[in-house]
């Protein structure tokens, strides 16, 4: 079975740990060991998150005033080189030596007259306060959002995947037995100019919706969106919360649930697993098999 993997930041920073190098490896190396047992028994393609990462480098870069910041898509590519190289090491460790691995910087299209470039809205780098903020927009340009009273972040577009521009080369490397770590963030979001030629982007893809994207151009039969989460719930946060276990992708809206978070994993779920056959699961990152397997998670198919 070809399974499509995207790993929650979770995989290497749980809420309310410091953002060192120890302790991102040391969950990295927890999740490598829960993918290494499907890793045995299915064609596993794995993606993942970069958002605390890519806010770091933000940061660092910040406070370096001699140059002008490094654009988005260059911040996305370091952090997704230094998230790849973790899961990549972590996994040849946790597997039989020999396995084929490979970790390939993604690119992935966007439509240059997506509606999200009109209204930037997802939150990235540091916080600024009231003075900082108009510095801010005096010497950048950048949109910004009052998160808290005082309190202003940069916001970015987030467009819709429309192409994997190496998917040609994933299904190569896939096709001949290596497990391949890929559109990492959500890929680096690029367009085509006048002169027809790739070139980066302010802005931030949705990683389960690339991943979703991913899955669907590899043909995978199967999708997972591995979380610090059991399952989606009906109800969050009520006294009436309950997990969801099955469903058909006709019969839940992913418009029901927080679009910050659980949405646009439903949402790339069902758009996944329309067609017969295939099958999406979101779960606890711990319980991969069992999502699998139908013993654990949500299972929309």
């Amino acid at each position: 079975m070809r399974v499509v993997v995207a790993l929650g930041g979770n995989a290497l920073l749980k809420r309310g740990e410091p953002m060192t190098a120890e302790v991102q490896r040391a969950n990295v190396r927890r999740a490598a060991s829960a993918l290494a047992g499907l890793t045995r028994r299915h064609d596993i393609v794995v993606a993942h998150g970069n958002g605390p990462q890519v806010g770091l480098l933000a940061l660092q870069a910040s406070a370096y005033k001699d140059v002008a910041p490094y654009p988005l898509d260059i911040l996305g590519a370091e952090s997704v080189g230094m998230i790849g190289y973790l899961v990549e090491q972590e996994l040849a460790n946790a597997l039989a030596p020999g396995t084929k691995l490979a970790t390939l910087l993604t690119q992935i299209e966007v439509d240059p007259n997506d509606p999200a470039f009109a209204r930037p809205e997802k939150p990235i780098g540091p916080v600024y306060d009231d003075t900082e903020a108009a510095k801010v927009r005096r010497s950048h340009g950048w949109p910004l959002v009052e998160e808290t009273d005082g309190r202003w972040r940069r916001v970015v577009p987030s467009p819709l995947p429309k192409r994997i521009t190496q998917i040609e080369t994933i299904r190569l490397l896939v096709d001949c037995g290596v497990t391949v770590i890929c559109a990492g963030g959500g890929g680096i979001p690029v367009i085509r100019d006048r002169a027809g030629d790739l070139v980066g982007v302010e802005a931030v893809i949705d990683k389960d919706r690339a991943a979703g994207l991913l899955a669907e151009q590899l043909g995978a039969d199967a999708f997972l969106m591995l979380t610090d989460v059991e399952a989606v719930y009906e109800d969050w946060g009520t006294p009436g919360q309950r997990p969801i276990r099955h469903v058909r992708p006709d019969r839940i809206d992913a418009a029901a649930f927080p679009a910050g978070s659980m949405g646009p994993k439903v949402e790339a779920a069902c758009l996944f697993a329309a067609r017969p056959g295939r099958m999406a699961g979101i779960g606890r990152l711990e319980d991969a098999a069992a999502i699998l397997e139908g013993r654990a998670g949500t299972l929309i198919s």
